[in-house]
């Protein structure tokens, strides 16, 4: 029989970082840099991360919300919900961009 998970509660920072892991392909850039990510809530119970996509038609939104939780599911001990909310508002704009990705882009911020 499998020992049960030990991994600890990860803090809302590792929840980001495993969050770097999801990539998208359009712009070639984490979503936590893009700006996507909104929310992260940790409780005892569940991880949720809210979360959008640079626009409502975005042809890969399910497969980013699958790869995020994935990412946060390796990181989360067994029991513990791990719940990814696709949300709309705010609308997502480039100014929510890191300075990172701003830079790889070429923007000016």
């Amino acid at each position: 029989m499998a020992e049960p998970s030990t991994l600890p509660l990860p803090d809302e920072s590792a929840v980001r970082d495993a969050l770097r892991e999801v990539i998208d392909p359009e712009a070639g850039m984490n979503i936590v840099e893009l700006g996507l990510v909104y929310g992260v809530t940790v409780t005892a119970e569940r991880v949720a991360v809210d979360m959008t996509m640079t626009t409502p038609a975005c042809p890969v939104a399910d497969m980013l919300v699958d790869q995020a939780h994935a990412a946060v599911g390796r990181i989360t001990p067994e029991g513990v919900e791990v719940e990814i909310k696709l949300v709309w508002e705010p609308i997502w704009n480039p100014s929510m961009m890191s300075g990172m990705a701003k830079d790889f882009f070429g923007w000016q911020h």
